[in-house]
């Protein structure tokens, strides 16, 4: 396995090397839970989901954390808009990420660390950025000196003279560019005892002390989207160089999911909530979709190019689950080495694709021609590099949502099958008008007829 990544701080594209041979350690910024999650807020998590498989199935050992941001301006302002308690309206937003990666087939983390659970590992991260002359406490807050680090930019491409870290010049702020490491209490937020005053932490320190709690000083790989890179990653990676630390190896950003042209944000107005979405497609048709472009590029999001994605999909599907009726069972095999080259190379999970339509169409040959051997070994090596992108139709979670509809699915397979009946009929008959008014019929209704050497077959075509 020789597999490239483009490597954020140096804009390069990188051989991945890890620390600990067979090893990979993955930090991905997760949620900031301040409201139910639009499938913009997905993307990452399926992007990096997709990375985290293409390296266990190379045998890596790989540790995943993936953090809960569960104190925050946002939060704390939601909340008290709302009535409700900053406590517990962050945890059922958590609920709700939780819920919603799992029903797009995320793999759970390693660990999923919440900030306010680490609240004493951000005050000794502070206390030896104080100690190495890189933060100064003024009036309760504690702010990180962004003039005492030479580095300071390198990462998101920011000159210092430019910098603007969005937030209100604090009390005791030394220079506009600094940032804040710790705010001081005020009344009616949540606050914890510290050397410097009862206060909270701030957005920055909280993912650079997670991410050494469980991964250490330094490690592989620090996920996270576009817009997280400055201030936020720049911020992390400025603390924990102050602390004499290496921190990430490697940082990849994955792009946006946007609405005509502008990234998909609450704020804007233009998001796409996931239960809306999920009325038109499938969760594993979502998730299809969600990671079928490379994860660099932005995604433009349109119900047409969703529905087109789910239909690319059924086709895939449609493949293995006709190879599993006639060959009895499809044992998940190997991927092909053109797959493998594309996943190296950044993860091109388009080029992938290409790779597993052009199996496809080979193994539907086959199913044609009734060689049944030669297509359940092509539909093997379509289930393994399926199950790489997370979408294998035969995996239990996708299989299983299947048979959830299976009732519905089946009393519509009792009328469309009383049509062919008809059909086949008329066909016999040469009554090729009333054939073909029955083939209209289920046109009309969404419903696609391929004739084989087995028989027709239906399928809906997700119009």
């Amino acid at each position: 396995m020789t597999l490239r990544l483009f490597d954020t701080g140096t804009r390069t594209v990188r051989e991945f090397a890890p620390l600990v041979p067979g090893h990979a350690s993955i930090y991905l910024c997760g949620a900031t839970v301040q409201g139910s999650p639009h499938i913009g807020h997905l993307r990452s998590g399926i992007a990096f989901d997709i990375l985290r498989r293409w390296l266990s199935a190379h045998d890596n050992d790989v540790a995943f954390v993936r953090n809960v941001t569960d104190i925050d301006d946002k939060i704390l302002h939601k909340a008290a808009e709302a009535g409700r308690p900053w406590w517990e309206w962050a945890a059922t937003h958590e609920r709700a990420f939780d819920s919603a990666y799992r029903l797009l087939g995320v793999l759970p983390p390693s660990v999923e660390p919440r900030a306010t659970g680490h609240v004493t590992q951000m005050v000794c991260l502070i206390e030896r950025l104080i100690e190495r002359g890189h933060a100064y406490p003024a009036d309760g807050n504690v702010y990180f000196d962004v003039s005492s680090d030479p580095q300071y930019g390198v990462l998101s491409g920011h000159r210092l003279d430019d910098v603007h870290q969005g937030e209100s010049v604090g009390l005791g702020k030394r220079d506009p560019r600094d940032f804040t490491l710790w705010k001081a209490a005020k009344p009616g937020e949540p606050s914890w005892p510290t050397p410097w005053g009862p206060g909270r932490p701030g957005w920055h320190v909280e993912c650079t002390a997670m991410a050494e709690t469980y991964l250490g000083a330094e490690f592989d790989i620090h996920c996270g989207g576009l817009d997280l890179l400055f201030p936020h990653h720049e911020n992390e990676l400025a603390q924990a160089r102050g602390a004499g630390d290496g921190f990430a190896r490697y940082w990849l950003h994955n792009g946006w999911v946007t609405l005509s042209g502008e990234k998909m944000s609450k704020s804007l107005g233009n998001v796409a909530m996931l239960p809306s979405v999920l009325l038109s497609v499938r969760p594993v048709e979502l998730r299809f979709y969600l990671g079928s472009a490379h994860y660099r590029s932005m995604l433009e999001y349109s119900a047409g190019s969703l529905q087109a994605a789910a239909a690319s999909y059924r086709g895939l599907e449609a493949f293995v689950r006709r190879a599993r009726d006639r060959a009895g069972d499809v044992p998940i095999g190997k991927w092909t080495d053109a797959f493998a080259e594309a996943m190296d190379d950044d993860l091109a999970v388009p080029r992938a694709l290409a790779e597993i339509h052009r199996v496809v169409h080979e193994g539907n040959r086959s199913l044609e021609s009734g060689l049944v051997e030669s297509a359940d070994a092509l539909a093997g090596q379509v289930r393994a590099m399926l199950a790489v992108l997370g979408v294998d139709p035969l995996d239990p979670q996708w299989d299983d949502a299947a048979d959830t509809s299976s009732a519905a699915l089946e009393a519509l397979d009792v009328v469309v099958r009383a049509e062919l009946e008809r059909r086949a009929q008329a066909r016999a008959d040469r009554n090729w008008a009333a054939a073909d008014e029955v083939r209209d019929r289920l046109a009309a209704a969404g419903i696609s007829i391929t004739d084989t050497p087995d028989g027709p077959r239906w399928e809906l075509d997700g119009r």
